[in-house]
């Protein structure tokens, strides 16, 4: 009988639990996110509030659930979209290789030269603020990353047995890529992009935290821990939820990832 996989269990529990709150948050939170209420300024946790309120009366518990959304959608847009095009350029350089694959390699390691903040704030500083901008900005940085993963794969499988009989049988060059080889990549894939989500929320909370990510009204899990540091002594339910939500996150994914990495040897 197979052992089972703590990692994969414990992370899938923590993602679903996560998973269970942004949906909830979609459709109902116990207050209005963006709605003051001067009458209830930094209450603390209760019955009513169950994670207190901010310097506006907001009800922090609807905050992060708002901000844990914001948070998620950003994350997951930034490896589907920067992962997508990633895997793309890896699939097709690694599979061809030649001249092109050495262009778009030393290209990749140009940007892999820069640190993928500092990349992300030019973007921003140009184009400006936002969630939109956040995105974009995200996912150009995270393309190199996941082509290089991918492509190490493509050279790796390229000349196994069953694609070259798939060659002998005259499959196309598209066929094999996405039909032959891709499925034998998904498991070292979901590893990829689970530690893509990671750095990717941890990538806007940084953003947000500076000021140069998400715009007020809309709350982030990183702008509240920069809203309220200097409260943390006075209020500090206003810093320590959100933070909380945010190592629980990343604790979820990381166990997820390790339990993938674990499950099929990659």
């Amino acid at each position: 009988m197979k052992r089972k996989n703590a990692y994969l269990i414990s992370g899938g529990i923590i993602i679903a639990a996560f998973l269970i709150l942004i949906i909830v948050s979609i459709f109902y939170t116990p207050y209005d996110p963006v709605q003051n209420s001067y009458g209830e300024r930094l209450l603390a946790p209760s019955a009513k509030h169950l994670m207190g309120t901010d310097k506006f009366g907001r009800d922090v518990f609807s905050r992060v659930m708002m901000g844990l959304k914001t948070t998620a959608l950003v994350g997951t847009l930034v490896v589907f979209i920067g992962g997508g095009i990633g895997t793309v350029i890896g699939a097709l350089t690694g599979y061809f290789g030649g001249i092109v694959d050495e262009i778009i390699m030393k290209i990749n390691d140009a940007i892999n030269g820069f640190p993928s903040v500092l990349l992300a704030l030019v973007f921003i500083s140009v184009f400006g603020m936002g969630r939109a901008n956040v995105i974009a900005a995200l996912s150009v940085v995270f393309i190199p990353s996941f082509a290089r993963i991918v492509r190490s794969e493509y050279i790796k499988l390229r000349e196994r047995d069953y694609v070259k009989s798939a060659r002998l049988m005259g499959a196309s060059h598209i066929r094999i890529i996405f039909a032959h080889i891709f499925p034998n990549i998904i498991p070292t894939l979901i590893g990829a992009f689970t530690v893509g989500f990671n750095n990717a929320v941890l990538a806007e909370s940084g953003l947000s935290y500076l000021g140069l990510g998400v715009v007020p009204p809309d709350a982030s899990l990183g702008m509240m821990l920069s809203e309220y540091q200097s409260r943390l002594s006075s209020a500090p339910w206003c810093v320590l939820f959100p933070g909380i939500v945010i190592v629980l996150l990343i604790l979820g994914f990381s166990l997820f990832a390790e339990g993938i990495r674990k499950e099929y040897n990659v």
